[in-house]
């Protein structure tokens, strides 16, 4: 297996024992993205906006867009945020957007509203 992590400091750093992202024989797996600079303000348009920046970010230094996003996965602290969220989410992809779930979760890491990770294919 050709296994390359990726790591881009346009994005944040891992808080924890995890890779920002693996590329997996030609699939990138994108670990969740929060937005810390921005939870605590409480608007949750600008928190799904950046942690869908820091993905792109990501996406990027994997040679990558979100075209070739095929699989999201977006947790949320109160499902009350769906429209929101989706709306900003869905700014960021075309006619095809990827497969996807939205699942409301007890707590996020840090406290942040949303958590979005992804799985792209080259």
């Amino acid at each position: 297996m050709n296994k390359q992590i990726v790591l881009t400091d346009k994005s944040p750093a891992p808080i924890g024992p995890y890779s920002q992202a693996v590329l997996a024989n030609g699939t990138l797996y994108i670990s969740g993205q929060i937005a810390l600079s921005v939870a605590s303000s409480g608007d949750i348009a600008l928190e799904t906006k950046t942690v869908m920046e820091n993905m792109g970010h990501i996406l990027e230094a994997a040679g990558m867009t979100f075209a070739n996003v095929v699989k999201c996965g977006i947790f949320l602290k109160n499902m009350d945020d769906f429209v929101t969220v989706n709306e900003v989410y869905g700014t960021f992809f075309d006619e095809q957007p990827p497969a996807r779930e939205t699942v409301q979760v007890a707590r996020l890491p840090r406290d942040v509203n949303v958590e979005i990770s992804a799985i792209a294919v080259s």
